[in-house]
């Protein structure tokens, strides 16, 4: 792994770089020390052969001659071979004891060495002859500089000569001092490539780590500053990218949490769609109408932009037109309104927003307004007309006796009386749902109220041979204490309970009025045997100007539709709960509980 790490790309860029250089300038020295050392052992025969020459010219004794030219050699290391002109050799006698040996032959048969004399021309050849020493022969590299002597007939040629190898021991020498410093520059340089690797890296190791700290979400990290370069810097420049990447992110966490928090909080439902309707965003509202359309569909499982075809086909409009849609749909027996409006980035669509709103509770509301309407026009109607026609029939003396007379007056009050109950009865459902008729609470002993009512409704229940019962349910202790009601308002429930469930049941019927006490609450249930309701009735019987005879028929037992919406607002207004349960022609229960003490 070092070689992919900056350290090892340092240490190699900067290693290589020092080992191009030292290796250039190791073979220009090796050239340069190599012709020197070449030039200088030329230059050495050279002058070693001018004074022979001279030697040999200015004493006439040839012995002494040789003798100083034999001592002078060993002093150099080389060997002198001297040809005159007649032909005779002289040799150091250095060079015939101790130094390498090349044959008189050599001199004379060698087509460059035998030319000195005869060409007067200084001459230098470096190649491989045979040496004689100690009187083994073998084949060595030798330079010879050859210079003739005299002219005419006394030409002769000196020849001045040395093994390379001498020259190739200085020059190996050199070699090698070269290499162990070429060497050494190397092992330091690579000392100072880690040494300088390490420093530069170790703050970017740093830097890497608390960048990996970063992107975890640990905006605290911070990168030491050690120097005030350019590493130095970019520590610096790190942590105030961290510190405003901190920032920025709180921000936008606030933004989204706060956004969070009002679409959670928002009445209405929101779904953000992308370009390919894919579901982005919702609201618990949202949730709701998605959840109620999965279960209308019977989707076992939620698809992501899995929408009603009527919110696809309004997208389509919406990314079409580029305007805003506005569609309603029921799913599931609500009513919602979906508002959608394009969402662009920069000129361009890239989804929509829709906002979904619950309606379900207006157009009820709009129904029982009309229904409402429609309701007391009928309700009115037939008192009216009643009164109108035998009014009619008084004034135009249609009635001829007294008695007829007070027939059709009596039939007057009860319309009349009928009229004013109905509107006594929207007063009171008026007040009531308004909040502004107030209850007169009082404490009033549990066991003696019921029995009041039941006993009130004893005469109903004979005439028309209903059996008319009263059951205590709780401990001793509980049925013996009091409870905190407006007694006539109570009173008003359970009759209007009790004389339904008379009117509703057939003859040889009964009714059950059920108290169960507790120690928190009263609970009240009147049970018959009658009629009973439709099942598809019941959500609607506590609603005003409900009637289970849809003819609304008229008579003596007739009522005004108004008696159990009037009840329930009662009861809620006791911090109570009314309900319902009934089975067509078995029977209906009513019950209602409210708290034995004031809260």
């Amino acid at each position: 792994m070092i070689w992919r790490s900056v350290v090892g790309k340092l240490w190699i860029t900067i290693l290589l770089l020092v080992s191009v250089v030292l290796t250039l300038l190791t073979i220009l020295l090796t050239q340069f020390f190599e012709s020197f050392y070449d030039d200088q052992a030329k230059d050495q025969l050279t002058k070693m052969a001018d004074r022979v020459m001279l030697i040999m010219e200015s004493d006439e004794n040839k012995e002494e001659a040789i003798r100083i030219t034999s001592e002078m050699a060993e002093a150099y290391s080389m060997s002198i071979m001297i040809i005159d002109e007649n032909q005779e050799s002289f040799m150091s006698k250095n060079s015939y004891d101790d130094a390498p040996y090349i044959p008189v032959s050599v001199f004379k048969e060698n087509d460059q060495l035998s030319t000195v004399a005869e060409s007067g021309r200084k001459i230098y050849v470096n190649g491989d002859f045979p040496v004689l020493n100690k009187n083994d022969q073998t084949m060595q590299t030798m330079i010879i500089y050859g210079e003739p002597y005299g002219s005419g007939e006394n030409a002769g040629a000196v020849y001045v000569y040395q093994s390379i190898e001498n020259v190739e021991k200085t020059t190996n020498h050199t070699k090698y001092l070269i290499f162990l410093a070429a060497g050494i520059a190397i092992i330091l340089t690579t000392i100072f490539a880690f040494f300088l690797s390490t420093r530069i890296t170790a703050p970017l190791r740093r830097m890497r780590e608390a960048a990996t700290s970063v992107a975890k979400g640990e905006f605290d990290m911070k990168v030491p500053i050690l120097t005030h370069d350019e590493i130095g810097e970019l520590g610096m420049t790190f942590n105030r990218m961290g510190r405003q990447l901190k920032n920025n992110i709180t921000a936008l966490n606030q933004e989204k949490e706060q956004l969070t928090s009002v679409l959670s909080s928002m009445a209405d439902g929101v779904i953000t769609f992308d370009r390919k309707m894919n579901i982005l965003v919702t609201n618990p509202p949202a949730d709701r109408f998605l959840q109620a359309f999965y279960y209308e569909s019977g989707m076992k499982t939620e698809v992501n932009g899995n929408v009603p075809e009527t919110v696809k086909q309004l997208f389509g409009q919406v990314v079409a037109l580029e305007s805003e849609q506005m569609t309603e749909i029921a799913i599931q027996g609500r009513s919602w309104v979906v508002v959608m409006t394009p969402l662009y980035d920069q000129s361009m669509i890239r989804g929509a927003v829709a906002v979904l709103r619950d309606m379900t509770e207006e157009r009820r509301m709009d129904k029982l307004r009309e229904d409402f309407v429609a309701n007391v026009s009928h309700e009115l109607k037939t008192p009216i007309a009643m009164l109108q026609g035998y009014s009619e029939a008084i004034v135009d003396d249609i009635a001829e006796s007294e008695e007829e007379k007070k027939e059709l007056a009596g039939i007057i009050l009860d319309e009349s009386k009928r009229m004013g109950r109905l509107v006594n009865e929207l007063l009171d459902l008026a007040r009531l749902e308004a909040g502004h008729m107030k209850l007169h609470y009082s404490s009033l002993p549990i066991v003696p109220f019921a029995e009041r009512i039941v006993r009130k409704f004893q005469g109903p229940a004979k005439d028309r041979e209903i059996q008319l019962s009263l059951e205590f349910k709780g401990n001793h202790q509980s049925l013996e204490g009091e409870m905190d009601i407006d007694p006539d308002r109570i009173e008003q429930v359970l009759t209007n309970l009790i004389d339904n469930a008379i009117r509703h049941t057939s003859q040889g019927g009964f009714v059950n009025l059920i108290v169960e006490v507790s120690d928190q609450n009263v609970k009240f249930f009147v049970k018959d045997n009658g009629t009973g309701i439709k099942e598809e009735d019941l959500p609607f019987v506590f609603e005003r100007f409900y009637k289970g005879d849809k003819a609304r028929t008229r008579g003596k037992s007739g009522g005004t539709g108004l008696g159990l919406a009037i009840a329930r607002n009662i009861v809620e207004a006791h911090g109570g709960q009314i309900s319902v349960h009934s089975k067509n022609n078995e029977g209906t229960t009513f019950s209602f509980v409210i708290p034995r003490t004031l809260k």
